[in-house]
């Protein structure tokens, strides 16, 4: 990690203008949004990888897609997005629709015939795409955050290392930002910015990935059962896999039953059960090798109706995520952009007007 404020003893400690806490979209977005103005930024995240739930493993000398499995382009930016990274050969054409399965009638064709992109490399191959010229640390933890007697935030991670800013942008789930920033107290945020991140909720999900081959069709949506949710051939998006595999994802009732659970893979084999089960697949719940995640922050159902939430303190602080003022990949884009536009209006109003976004990646 590039620390911005570890300098030696006689050298100007320079404190960056803004840290982002969070490489999701939303972060990735809003951090490239910010450089054109010139600011000094520096994105902070917990994981080893980037991207939030656009999450790509290995698995069996290849790579799965245990997060969001594919994009569907719905928005003017998220369309125009799509467009660019098929040009640079990063997505591509998948499947026209996804299939659908109810436990009554069984597999139908999807009333929904609009097309899914995936991406050949993994799913977390879009967000390393938005991460050039990037200062980013991963496996940063931050755990604490404070004011200093020189007006600036103190962020602490969890090996105890501290990063100074002017400003933070909170772009990590609404559920996970309430508890970072809950001790600052609601007489430093406002009333309304601690109440608004409470009330976001998010459904848990809880993913398997599994070495198996599959029939024909390339994915499932469960509309009505009690324990599944999405199954998909995997290994089909992946042309370098040298296994066939897919994905499994657990109804938002079973995850919500068992995502504390620590006999996780002893869920996951339940799952696969039940997908051997409904499907008369009897290979499916014995797999040569499995992978069991758990989401519990998966999708977010209970929304903002806001891009971004703004604190009312005298310093700057801006929250977002697919959870302000939207969902999934196209409302993160659309809530990094904003929080940009918001920590740039309360710091100095630099950014260039009426700018195309994603011209820099061109």
């Amino acid at each position: 990690m590039k620390n911005p404020n570890s300098q030696n003893s006689q050298a100007k400690i320079i404190i960056p203008d803004i840290a982002v806490i969070g490489a999701g979209i939303s972060g990735l977005v809003c951090a490239q949004r910010l450089r054109p103005a010139g600011y000094s930024v520096v994105v902070v995240e917990k994981s080893r990888g980037m991207g939030g739930r656009v999450a790509t493993c290995r698995l069996q000398g290849s790579c799965a897609d245990h997060g969001a499995c594919y994009v569907q382009p719905k928005g003017e930016l998220l369309s125009k997005f799509v467009d660019l990274l098929q040009s640079c050969q990063i997505l591509e054409v998948w499947t026209g629709a996804v299939e659908e399965f109810s436990v009554s009638e069984g597999i139908s064709q999807s009333t929904n015939r609009s097309p899914c992109y995936i991406a050949p490399a993994g799913m977390s191959a879009i967000a390393k795409f938005m991460t050039p010229g990037l200062d980013i640390s991963l496996t940063q933890r931050v755990i604490n955050i404070n004011l200093t007697p020189e007006n600036t935030w103190l962020l602490t991670l969890e090996t105890n290392a501290q990063l100074t800013a002017k400003a933070i942008v909170v772009e990590i789930r609404a559920p996970q930002a309430e508890d970072l920033l809950a001790p600052l107290g609601k007489g430093l945020l406002g009333a309304g910015f601690l109440d608004s991140l409470h009330s976001v909720k998010f459904n848990t999900c809880i993913s398997i990935l599994d070495t198996q081959p599959l029939p024909n069709w390339k994915a499932l949506t469960f509309h009505d059962h009690a324990n599944l949710a999405w199954i998909g051939f995997d290994s089909n998006k992946h042309i370098q896999a040298e296994e066939p595999y897919f994905t499994v994802q657990s109804s938002v009732s079973l995850a919500q039953q068992q995502i504390e659970t620590q006999e996780l893979q002893s869920v996951g084999n339940y799952i696969l059960q039940k997908a051997a089960e409904n499907l008369a697949i009897p290979w499916l719940k014995n797999p040569e090798c499995m992978q069991v995640h758990r989401w519990r922050c998966a999708f977010p159902h209970t929304t903002l109706d806001v891009t971004c939430l703004s604190a009312k303190t005298p310093l700057h602080l801006v929250s977002c995520g697919d959870w302000c003022g939207g969902n999934l990949v196209g409302g993160a884009m659309v809530s990094g952009l904003a929080a940009a536009v918001e920590i740039d209006r309360q710091l100095r109003n630099l950014l260039p007007e009426n700018i195309d976004f994603l011209e820099k990646f061109v």
